[in-house]
């Protein structure tokens, strides 16, 4: 059986260790994978996060000390920043409400969902509700490396950094924002990268998957 296009893809794909600073990745491609990120799945549909996509380089350069000075950072071309909604406030959903309206007119079933969403989640404790949104982020983070994947852009998915601090360099918290991924694009430096000649090594099929018919 032959692989399907996206699965050579995802096989091509690794966490690119060193990424060459000469080769930026085109804004089209980057266009792509903003968008793909932008169509991914959420929960109700509410999509409780924002993205940032740096190329400040003085940005991107205070934010490396505070993930572990990981060179991707400042060597790949662009920095996607994840951040999610630090709580879900009746504002925000009633927000939601509004562009449904707008956009596929009035249908009480509708309103009368996210006001049950909004009974729901509005008594929680912001903890509980900020993490429900970082999962939302995830989601779309897969999407950005399918993407990614998919236009042959290297990038590697960091959660190794101090999220306090890169909320602070973004100005986040002024925003009702929490950092939760970083995800710098670029191209990979394949006579610099260790990682690039290895086997990819994943669970087998078996191991990981249990089918119930």
């Amino acid at each position: 059986m032959t692989q399907s296009s996206l699965i050579e893809k995802l096989n091509w794909r690794y966490a690119t260790k060193k990424m060459d600073p000469s080769k930026p990745v085109p804004q089209e491609k980057v266009d792509q994978i903003v968008e793909a990120i932008r169509m991914a799945p959420t929960s109700s549909g509410v999509q409780p996060f924002e993205v940032f996509v740096i190329t400040n380089p003085d940005i991107r350069a205070k934010i490396r000390p505070v993930a572990w000075d990981q060179a991707q950072i400042t060597d790949g071309s662009h920095l996607i920043v994840f951040a999610a909604w630090d709580n879900y406030t009746a504002e925000r959903i009633d927000a939601v409400t509004r562009q449904m309206t707008d956009e596929r007119g009035e249908i009480p079933l509708l309103n009368d969902y996210y006001e049950k969403l909004k009974a729901n989640y509005l008594p929680r404790d912001a903890e509980v509700n900020y993490h429900h949104a970082a999962r939302q982020a995830y989601i779309a983070l897969g999407f950005a490396l399918a993407a990614a994947a998919e236009l042959e852009v290297d990038c590697t998915p960091m959660e190794g950094f101090d999220p306090a601090k890169v909320d602070e360099i973004l100005g986040l918290k002024e925003r009702g924002l929490r950092s939760v991924l970083l995800l710098p694009l670029g191209y990979r430096q394949a006579d610099a990268d260790w990682l690039l000649p290895m086997k990819k090594v994943r669970k087998s099929k078996a191991a990981m998957v249990t089918e119930i018919a």
